[in-house]
């Protein structure tokens, strides 16, 4: 099972929508389904379906150790990953819920690689991706909207943490929640 711990935006589909058609059409850049859009609190990988007992105790610990109540995530922005200069990711971020998402991440991370799963390599942002890019052809155009452009995706009240599992198919993943874990 590929899987990974998320805040789902589910209600913000329309809003990820505009901020993407906001985004040039760019060569070499491709879009994310604005309906599977979601914070990625940890990218977990290939887990054994043995393991999920342990990791679903883990990952209640986590959420409960956050000390995280039910909080409102308000997303806007653009950003890119790693740089403006070497574009692969282009994002939206967190206006307001940021450090609630932070300290999610935290608390996941902590009781995940204590089960041996990978510590993260980088450092944690937490954000909602719109688009990849695959190669340079559209990147002065991107470039150009990311320090421009200011976009507001809006608002959605974040209640709870889920467990995920992604499957790659040729028209892309496929999401299904295995698990959701209450603020």
């Amino acid at each position: 099972m590929r899987l990974f711990v998320s805040v789902d935006v589910d209600p913000l589909a329309d809003g990820i929508a505009d901020a993407q058609h906001r985004l040039p059409d760019a060569g070499g850049l491709r879009f994310v389904d604005p309906a599977d859009a979601h914070v990625t609190l940890k990218f977990l990988g290939e887990v054994d379906p043995d393991r999920l007992d342990a990791l679903d105790a883990a990952l209640s610990t986590a959420v409960a150790d956050a000390g995280v109540d039910p909080f409102t995530l308000t997303l806007g922005g653009y950003g890119v990953f790693p740089s403006l200069e070497y574009i692969s990711v282009v994002w939206v971020g967190a206006r307001k819920g940021g450090p609630e998402l932070t300290r999610l991440h935290e608390a996941v991370e902590r009781e995940t690689t204590g089960l041996g799963f990978d510590p993260a390599d980088h450092e944690f942002t937490p954000h909602v991706t719109l688009a990849r890019m695959d190669d340079a052809r559209g990147k002065a155009a991107v470039q150009r909207v990311v320090r421009e452009a200011d976009p507001t995706v809006g608002s959605v009240d974040v209640r709870e943490v889920r467990l995920t599992e992604s499957t790659l198919t040729d028209d892309g993943p496929e999401y299904e929640t295995v698990e959701r874990y209450p603020l």
